[in-house]
């Protein structure tokens, strides 16, 4: 579960497939060592295709329940979650 942050305009890769970066937001209330910790993390994402085109029509501060997997960027300093499946919620 996360807000939608941020979206980048919709771009194309050199294939012509549809890629929309977008910034999300997480906030949740964990349990840790018999207490409890508020959890926030900002996460920068990508998806692709048809999916992406999704993706660009939501607004920003949109609830989403996302799926997918997250990489090392080409630098390896930091990832990215890439977006398999999203509900609005």
């Amino acid at each position: 579960m996360a807000r939608l942050a941020e979206r980048a305009p919709l771009r194309y890769t050199p294939a012509g497939v549809a890629a929309q970066d977008v910034v999300l937001e997480h906030q949740s209330l964990q349990a840790e060592a018999d207490g409890r910790r508020v959890v926030t993390l900002r996460l920068r994402a990508v998806a692709f295709g048809e999916l992406a085109e999704r993706l660009a029509r939501i607004v920003p501060g949109q609830e989403l329940a996302c799926r997918g997997f997250l990489v090392s960027t080409r630098r390896g300093h930091g990832v990215v979650f890439h977006i398999q499946t999203f509900e609005t919620q």
